[in-house]
C-alpha cells in the first residue's frame, strides 16, 4: 500500500504580499520559501527594507541548509543583495557574508568568482 500524495497547496501571490509576509513565508519553510526569497531579491534594488529582511533570512540555519546543488537559499539572498547594487543592499550582503563560517565563505567566493566579497558583482 502506498501513501497518497500530499495535497497541492495554493501558490501564494508573492507579488501582492508585503515584505513581512514574504519573510514569514520564507522563514516558515514549505514549498514556496524560495519564491518568497526571490521576490525579496527582486525588491531589494529599490527597497532597503527588503534588503534588511534578506540579510536576516540569510542567517537562518534552515535557509543555510536548504540547497539546490551547492547554492543555499541563504546564498541566493546574499547574491540578490550583491546584485541589487545599492549601498544599503551591499552593506547587508557584506554583513550576511561575514556571518557565514570561513569554509562557507570560501565556497561562496569561489561560486561568485571573486577573491573578496567586495569584488563580487553577480547578476540575477
Amino acid at each position: 500500500m502506498t501513501a497518497p500524495p500530499p495535497p497541492r497547496l495554493p501558490v501564494p501571490p508573492v507579488r501582492q504580499m508585503s515584505n513581512a509576509e514574504l519573510a514569514n513565508l520564507a522563514a516558515q519553510g514549505g514549498p514556496y520559501r524560495g519564491k518568497a526569497v526571490f521576490e525579496l531579491v527582486d525588491r531589494a534594488r529599490v527597497d532597503d527594507a527588503a534588503a534588511g529582511l534578506l540579510d536576516q533570512l540569510s542567517r537562518l540555519p534552515a535557509l543555510r541548509r536548504d540547497r539546490v546543488h551547492l547554492v543555499s537559499l541563504a546564498w541566493a539572498a546574499i547574491i540578490g543583495l550583491l546584485a541589487a547594487e545599492t549601498p544599503e543592499a551591499r552593506k547587508r550582503a557584506y554583513a550576511a557574508f561575514a556571518a557565514l563560517d570561513p569554509a562557507e565563505q570560501a565556497d561562496f567566493l569561489s561560486y561568485v568568482r571573486a577573491e573578496r566579497i567586495e569584488d563580487a558583482h553577480p547578476r540575477v
